[in-house]
């Protein structure tokens, strides 16, 4: 990708521009009544109920939270509290950006509008986006798409809003599962990858990787 100036630079937001905790909830919660070796094993069973939750039709994200956190109890012989999900949903508007956000964010912001697409709420999601530290052109939920991403219908939501398709589009997320992989599909030919560590890179999927959102302006030539 040679300096492509698109219309939008798209993001996904939990993960790539805030610090996704779902992790550090799971461990306060649990992390006295499981060993380290079953303390992983229950964050990723929760990560990926999570994942499984949100591939039908959309359902409020506390309902997701709610039943992915029973699932992975379920499967980890821990007896689940509703409190428990609860508490994990309320902390969501809490989360702030990664260190390296802001600054890229910004310096990109000056040239190019900046647009979210997340797997969000409407009454969570700006609490968030207020903390990243640059202007957004628009931010765009699964509850106004009514689907959650890796759905096709979220980022067809998108394109319909702002009256683009995906050649106009550089879509930023440090997820294949959730992003990348349906932007592939779509035909989103530009694509960056922030790797984050979250998942292994997969060069099928063409992209251009960068390890954190500072590497993100030289993308687009800035």
């Amino acid at each position: 990708m040679a300096h492509f100036r698109p219309k939008y630079i798209t993001f996904d937001c939990y993960g790539t521009l805030t610090n996704f905790q779902m992790a550090e909830a799971a461990r306060d919660l649990y992390g006295e009544q499981l060993s380290e070796p079953h303390m992983v094993e229950f964050i990723r069973n929760f990560a990926a109920y999570r994942l499984d939750e949100i591939l039908g039709d959309w359902k409020p994200y506390n309902e997701v939270v709610h039943n992915s956190l029973e699932r992975a109890c379920k499967r980890n012989g821990i007896i689940f509290r509703e409190e428990a999900a609860r508490i994990v949903y309320e902390r969501v508007p809490s989360w702030g950006p990664h260190p390296d956000v802001p600054a890229g964010l910004a310096r990109v912001a000056k040239e190019i509008p900046l647009v979210i697409l997340s797997n969000a709420m409407n009454a969570q999601i700006m609490s968030n986006v207020e903390k990243l530290g640059a202007p957004f052109h628009a931010v765009y939920t699964a509850q106004q798409a009514n689907a959650y991403k890796p759905r096709f219908q979220a980022f067809e939501f998108m394109f319909d809003m702002l009256g683009c398709g995906p050649e106009d589009i550089l879509h930023c997320s440090s997820s294949f599962r959730y992003d990348l992989m349906s932007a592939h599909d779509l035909g989103i030919k530009n694509k960056v990858w922030v790797n984050r560590g979250h998942e292994p890179a997969n060069p099928y999927y063409g992209y251009v990787e960068i390890p954190d959102i500072s590497g993100l302006p030289g993308v687009v030539g800035l």
